[in-house]
């Protein structure tokens, strides 16, 4: 009775982990596979059905190359962690984690990279994969992936930064949707940042977050030289300082505010 009983909970525990990884690999295809099929339509619509030679400079198989290989570093970029910390702001549930050794800063943080390491794992084979059959150096691809992740760890920086407005703003999180909805265009996710009107090239050269998809994929590509790919990591190092020094300063003024209030 009691080996019966054990052999159907180990049952039930393979069951639920099978299904968990089944649900994490379809969400990992569906979220990467949508947005590059509707660029891929674009492109056709572009070039294909509207007859054009180039797009601000690109080619038709320069920009397939781009999404192909720009889907790979969207699937690293971001995650749900700044919606977390405002929602435990929000609920008072921040409390539960002050006594921890670690800041919740970084507990939440290190608990939900495991998955976009495992990600980015899976994207280097990949993506090294993708660019010998496109008749590219693979060799590209480590360096790129790096600073997929460090783009991803300014990413969380710069959110974990917005997630204190709920300290002061019950509803911070449409702050944190506006602020996704930024950094997906000017990231290089939606097009490549080099179709921007020259007059608005500013826009996305004074954001780090070309750093996420558009400079990972530029050198992956060939289009960077190493002596610009290790210049932008120099800038992603400069920006994580930034970062680390804007949690610093918004989670002091807004700890003092939960503080206070709950006091």
């Amino acid at each position: 009775m009691r080996l019966g009983w054990r052999w159907a909970a180990l049952k039930n525990g393979l069951m639920d982990e099978a299904a968990y990884r089944t649900e994490f690999f379809i969400q990992i295809l569906s979220s990467a596979a949508v947005p590059a099929a509707v660029q891929i339509v674009l492109w056709y619509a572009l070039f294909k059905v509207g007859g054009n030679t180039e797009v601000a400079g690109w080619g038709y198989q320069e920009l397939i190359h781009y999404t192909l290989v720009s889907t790979l570093f969207t699937q690293i970029r971001g995650g749900d962690h700044d919606f977390e910390l405002q929602e435990m702001i929000r609920t008072g549930g921040l409390s539960n984690y002050l006594l921890r050794p670690a800041s919740v800063i970084q507990f939440v943080y290190l608990r939900g990279v495991g998955a976009k390491l495992l990600i980015a794992s899976m994207g280097l084979v990949l993506g090294s994969l993708v660019l010998a059959w496109l008749g590219m150096a693979p060799t590209r691809m480590p360096g790129a992936m790096l600073l997929a992740v460090l783009g991803n760890i300014i990413h969380y920086q710069i959110s974990a930064a917005l997630a204190t407005t709920a300290f002061l703003w019950e509803e911070a999180y449409s702050v944190l949707m506006v602020k996704n909805m930024i950094v997906a265009l000017l990231s290089g996710e939606t097009i490549p940042l080099n179709m921007f009107p020259e007059s608005l090239q500013w826009l996305w050269k004074a954001t780090p977050f070309y750093l996420f998809v558009f400079g990972p994929t530029q050198y992956a590509l060939g289009n960077w030289s190493n002596d610009e790919f290790f210049y932008q990591l120099g800038v992603a190092g400069i920006w994580i300082v930034a970062g680390w020094l804007m949690i610093r300063v918004s989670w002091g003024f807004g700890m003092k505010r939960y503080l206070s209030l709950g006091g």
